[in-house]
């Protein structure tokens, strides 16, 4: 063990909790929540995992009257327990986003020394210079400032913690990178902490649903769990109205998700699963769907599913960009971005482009609305050769 118990209260994601609290953490889940209940008060436990879903439903950035102690250790397992058996990601995104945020602003206002026993106890092989070391030199208007840090990570530890953090000053090549050492600031190092929490708390997918039910109806069999679990399920209901995705419709019972090109599937579907949208994919949504004429009010409503969604904020924002009058992202702007899902979603039109019959020849898909469009195309005339066939049979 690395850390001290008071730090692992704190920080119960931390591998060091299965060490310090190994005599009260059984393997099976059932008799996991079983002994919970009967250690700690029930009003105590509902209190404080309600208050956990109720701050992540209604998209605040704090949990009121956060404790640390031993029992947060034991909610935090809880929880991971529920949104397992919940198993919806719109709920996991909110609370992983939610639990992610409070771990932030707990890790800013620890000592440098502390965080770096925390990266420590995961693993990550930072290393921690007692006394700052400058990195970089930034000279502008002849005027030198010497860039300082207490923190370096090797970088595929880096890569592996920022894999899923887009942003351009996040890239490899953006850093500061020295004998396989990448020199970072604290507020970065605490920032990608925070993914690593965020993803743990998203529970892995389950292929095997059988399972999944049967673990579902022996938790359920314990009723003060299905109190807490059905309270949960109560609050989202009368919460999601507010969060649910818009399905569009694209001219004669063609269906955006039709037609959408890999980039904005994976936009689309990262905001329905309230999954958290950089700067960069809400501006080629907003400039995209603008282009399609969809009405602000429903490119509002997709944005309605992000954890931290505010509408009069929301629509300003969302007015301010179209009042720019920018086009949408072309496919070289999306690949620059890192935003291009081509390769991922093994998207042949994307890959090999199509045939144009008035050029004569096999033209590349540069541009999002071109993939529309030929998709458009190709669905309306399949879809009037398939009434043409059925009028010939009647």
């Amino acid at each position: 063990m690395t850390v001290e118990i008071e730090v692992i209260n704190h920080y119960p994601w931390l591998p060091s909790t299965k060490d310090v609290y190994s005599d009260i953490l059984p393997n099976n889940p059932i008799e996991f929540i079983k002994r919970l209940f009967e250690k700690y008060p029930i009003d105590e436990i509902r209190g404080r995992i309600l208050k956990i879903f109720g701050a992540a439903f209604e998209n605040k950035e704090e949990i009121m009257n956060y404790k640390i102690d031993e029992l947060n250790v034991l909610l935090y397992l809880m929880l991971n327990i529920l949104l397992t058996v919940l198993d919806d990601n719109a709920i996991a995104n909110r609370v992983a986003n939610l639990y992610s945020k409070v771990n932030y602003n707990e890790l800013f206002i620890e000592n440098d020394y502390i965080l770096y026993k925390i990266c420590e106890d995961l693993n990550l092989n930072v290393l921690y210079y007692q006394d700052p070391i400058t990195y970089r030199v930034n000279i502008t208007k002849n005027q030198r400032e010497e860039i300082k840090t207490k923190f370096s990570i090797p970088f595929t530890n880096y890569l592996n913690l920022a894999a899923s953090l887009r942003d351009d000053y996040r890239r490899l090549i953006n850093n500061s990178l020295h004998d396989g050492q990448v020199y970072i600031q604290k507020k970065d190092l605490i920032r990608l902490l925070q993914e690593h929490v965020r993803k743990k708390l998203i529970p892995r997918l389950h292929s095997d649903k059988s399972t999944l039910k049967k673990l579902r109806e022996q938790l359920l069999d314990i009723c003060e769990f299905k109190e807490i679990y059905d309270k949960i399920l109560e609050d989202w209901e009368h919460m999601k109205g507010d969060y649910e995705p818009v399905e569009f419709q694209w001219g004669e019972d063609i269906e955006l998700a039709e037609i959408s090109p890999p980039c904005l599937k994976m936009v689309l579907q990262k905001a329905s699963d309230s999954q958290n949208l950089i700067h960069n994919e809400r501006l080629f949504l907003v400039f995209l769907l603008h282009a399609l004429k969809v009405p602000i009010e429903k490119i509002v409503k997709i944005f309605s599913t992000l954890p931290d969604f505010d509408r009069d904020k929301t629509l300003y924002q969302v007015n301010f960009a179209l009042n720019k009058k920018y086009s949408p992202h072309k496919c070289a702007t999306l690949k620059s971005l890192n935003l291009c899902m081509a390769e991922k979603y093994k998207d042949e039109l994307c890959l090999k482009g199509y045939y144009s019959k008035t050029k004569e020849e096999q033209r590349e898909i540069n541009h999002p609305l071109t993939y529309i469009f030929v998709k458009q195309f190709r669905l309306s005339k399949n879809k009037n050769s398939d009434e043409m066939k059925k009028v010939k049979n009647e």
